[in-house]
């Protein structure tokens, strides 16, 4: 195993998870202690010295906080004898590939353009924002159509944004199945080998409906594109949209339809709070840097102080929707509660 920094994190990527970096105990150091999984403060630590947007530097807060939630839970499963066969404890470690691989902190050079899942796409060539050739051609063909009023331009631009946006996570999750395939393979000893054979397979089921997913979105990005937005649209936000469709097609009864849709709704005021809370961390941001720039000390300390506050909520936001969209999630795919464990 190579030296340096990034050592601790590719040990965690490529093996079990070790119980030292694993139940590493909060503030050893004198540090603030941030989650209560070792690896996890290794990689907000090394985080924090990159330089990372702060609406992408809270976004990675709350992904990692969704991992630890996970973990904690999967731990009291062990304990209770449950995943003997290491389905979920494969799942979580590939989740963690995962997050890594989002940020760019999976020490690969990034042929994936991490930053796509920014907001700042506004300073692409126009006429070719999405990176990907049929949404170029399919938004080009939908503005130039005539059928939109601005509004609706902005909303079918956002619907496009998250396709691109799910696109570059199934790329990054293909990525990720395929080296743990290798790590397998060179880590595993023979013995062990048979025994994670399910765990592989549990990936391409993913894969696949992962990649269901996206061909139902790109069918309904076209039909958009060429229909039109009718009048009786139940949701705005694209996330909420994508699960209100996906529970359109699950075997759901009419109740549970109602019951979902109600929350759904609730669930998109999340969404558009946690948006606002994105756009003002920016604000604040520039206008902290401004400040600073100024070199007066009392007002860079206010001013700080007002940004770490903003900071806190808007992870704090980003951590119960990602929550709250796992949870619908579940109830979507009618596994419940297994699901949430992942």
């Amino acid at each position: 195993m190579s030296s340096g920094s990034t050592r601790p994190l590719v040990c965690v990527m490529a093996g079990k998870y070790s119980r030292e970096v694993n139940e590493q105990k909060p503030g050893g150091d004198g540090l603030t202690v941030e989650f209560r999984i070792g690896k996890l403060n290794q990689v907000w630590e090394k985080a924090k010295r990159m330089p990372l947007s702060p609406v992408r530097q809270a976004e990675l807060h709350s992904d990692l906080k969704i991992q630890e939630k996970d973990e904690l839970q999967w731990k009291k499963l062990k304990a209770e004898g449950l995943d003997e066969n290491g389905e979920k404890e494969a799942q979580l470690r590939r989740n963690f590939n995962v997050i890594l691989a989002k940020y760019g902190m999976d020490g690969k050079r990034d042929t994936r353009s991490v930053e796509n899942n920014s907001l700042k796409d506004h300073d692409a060539k126009e006429g070719d924002i999405f990176d990907d050739p049929r949404l170029d051609k399919l938004w080009n063909k939908a503005k130039s159509s005539g059928k939109f009023s601005n509004e609706e331009l902005s909303s079918l631009k956002k619907e496009f944004q998250h396709h691109r946006d799910k696109i570059h996570e199934y790329n990054i999750l293909i990525d990720a199945v395929s080296r743990t395939e290798e790590i397998h393979k060179n880590v595993i000893s023979p013995l062990e080998g048979d025994a994670k054979e399910p765990e592989l397979h549990k990936k391409h089921t993913d894969l696949k409906q992962k990649m269901r997913d996206l061909n139902h979105g790109f069918e309904r990005l076209r039909k958009l594109s060429h229909e039109g937005f009718t009048e009786d649209s139940e949701f705005r936000e694209p996330r909420v949209i994508e699960l209100w469709e996906a529970a359109k097609r699950a075997n759901l009864s009419e109740d549970e339809l109602d019951s979902l849709k109600e929350e759904l709704h609730h669930f998109e005021t999340k969404v558009e709070k946690h948006s606002h809370y994105q756009e003002q961390l920016e604000l604040s941001h520039q206008k902290l840097q401004h400040v600073e720039a100024l070199g007066d000390k009392e007002h860079i300390r206010k001013t700080q102080e007002k940004y770490n506050t903003l900071a806190e909520k808007t992870r704090e936001i980003g951590y119960k929707m990602k929550k709250h969209m796992q949870d619908l999630s579940s109830k979507i795919s009618g596994q419940g509660l297994n699901h949430n464990e992942l």
